[in-house]
């Protein structure tokens, strides 16, 4: 105890595409904002596609612009293609993640693209990204999404999982990171993955998991992943979100609740809880009904 744990945001990526009502940018800014003051590392500001796809998100150009202009915070953006990555290097994201699923079926649903044409786009991007100043080349990570089993295909043979993994850091990415998109995740199955994508990609090329808790695992997973050598973590303000691709696939980790556990075990994540809790009410006045989510928030915290 008493490492460093990363806790990467992503309410404003993926917490809002799963909503219709599209959030004021003005309140984008504020949560960002908000958030990085009370010493979140990390956030995931946007996606670089389509508006027409995903209206909620088609500001995402001016949000990287607003949260490069806070010092000390890691701007993160997801992009499924090669012009979503310039654009996103345009823009100056420190870290772009491209989304590979296990499942070809949530990958043509999601993507509209095959593993194979995935993979050829993260090798254009590896050589764009290669081709770009040193001080202006984000962190290229390939996301596993339904690493874990997929509502369209069901589970995913760990074979799959890592011919993906080595197939993502052959193409060029500097890491891999691993999804549980559908809230299928246990775990044992947490533990069983993350150690044998480790000995495919090497121990400091798996550090990151984006867990669910559509099944009332999520920090239950946290702890196995953190068991065995897993540093950053994905979660969303009052976990908010989902895939809109993938049936089912809704309830992200809350971040208020993983803050909390975090630190009752002593591990350092360098956030004010107290002052995160307050964050809430810029998300709630600006989506007026929509349901947020945490215990820490509905119990509050312990007078210890």
């Amino acid at each position: 105890m008493g490492s460093f744990i990363e806790i990467s945001e992503v309410g404003p990526r993926d917490g809002l595409q799963s909503i219709k009502r599209i959030m004021p940018l003005a309140a984008k800014k504020a949560w960002i904002t908000a958030e990085a003051d009370c010493g979140v590392p990390e956030i995931e500001v946007g996606s670089f596609v389509p508006a027409k796809i995903l209206p909620q998100l088609a500001d995402t150009a001016k949000l990287v612009a607003h949260a490069r202009s806070i010092d000390g915070l890691k701007v993160a953006v997801l992009v499924p293609n090669l012009r979503g990555a310039q654009d996103a290097i345009k823009a100056g994201t420190h870290k772009i993640t491209i989304p590979l699923s296990a499942s070809e079926t949530h990958s043509l649903a999601n993507v509209k693209r095959t593993h194979k044409q995935m993979l050829a786009a993260v090798r254009e991007i590896a050589n764009l990204i290669k081709s770009a100043p040193k001080n202006k080349r984000p962190l290229f990570e390939g996301g596993i999404s339904t690493a874990f089993g997929c509502t369209l295909e069901g589970a995913i043979p760990k074979a799959k999982i890592l011919e993906l993994a080595h197939a993502l850091m052959d193409a060029g990415c500097d890491e891999v990171g691993l999804s549980d998109t559908t809230g299928y995740a246990t775990p044992d199955h947490v533990i069983s993955l993350v150690k044998a994508v480790k000995n495919v990609v090497g121990e400091q090329n798996l550090k990151g998991l984006h867990l669910h808790n559509t099944r009332g695992l999520g920090l239950t997973n946290v702890f196995a992943a953190l068991e065995h050598g897993i540093t950053t973590i994905d979660a969303s303000l009052g976990g908010i979100g989902g895939c809109p691709f993938a049936p089912g696939a809704s309830g992200n980790i809350v971040t208020e609740d993983l803050v909390f556990m975090l630190d009752s075990m002593g591990f350092k994540t360098g956030i004010d809880l107290g002052a995160l809790l307050k964050v809430r009410d810029i998300v709630t006045d600006a989506l007026p009904g929509e349901p947020m989510y945490g215990f820490i928030p509905d119990a509050g915290l312990p007078k210890s």
